[in-house]
């Protein structure tokens, strides 16, 4: 019997609606089909109204509870939207806050959204290291989506679609494996 995990989704996105986030949700709504899994998404919304702070100990009740279920989660989805080539700031603060150790071997799956498809790239080239700094083990297909990939705020194209089932069943598998425990 397969073991139930918990995902911890993240968007790195304060807008609301937010294509990021509506993409974050579809990839765990898909992950659910292939796995047992205990999904919480948090986004960067449910703490933007209080102060950033640099010092781990005064961040506010959301954003530890943020940093709490990245650190916690069996396997992550991110996902962020891209801001003059790269992820958002507030995604990045965030994930400066985040104690290095406890991303070691953890599982992430990889999503950003952007305005147009010439920022296709940031998952490989801002994203992805990005984790690896962490030594957090990255799917090996990130999801990418561009605006005219969302019809009424919701992933729409079937290109799209194909990726996030191709990234979700690899992500699935990928989370079954045993953890082989090597130095960073």
């Amino acid at each position: 019997m397969p073991i139930r995990q918990s995902v911890f989704a993240f968007s790195g996105s304060a807008s609301r609606p937010s294509k990021t986030r509506a993409l974050v949700e579809t990839v765990v709504e898909r992950l659910g089909r292939h796995a047992d899994i205990d999904a919480r998404i948090e986004d960067c919304g449910s703490f933007m109204s209080e102060p950033l702070t640099y010092d781990r100990g005064r961040l506010c009740e959301a954003g530890r509870t943020i940093l709490d279920g990245i650190e916690q989660a069996d396997l992550l989805v991110v996902g962020s939207p891209v801001y003059k080539g790269s992820y958002s700031g507030i995604f990045k603060h965030v994930f400066d806050l985040v104690d290095p150790i406890k991303l070691h071997n953890k599982p992430v799956l990889i999503c950003a959204t952007g305005g147009g498809h010439r920022h296709a790239l940031v998952v490989e080239h801002q994203l992805r290291p990005l984790f690896s700094f962490f030594c957090a083990r990255t799917a090996p297909v990130a999801i990418y989506a561009g605006d005219s990939d969302f019809r009424d705020g919701a992933v729409a194209a079937p290109d799209l679609n194909d990726r996030i089932d191709q990234a979700v069943a690899d992500f699935a598998m990928m989370a079954r494996q045993p953890i082989l425990q090597v130095a960073c």
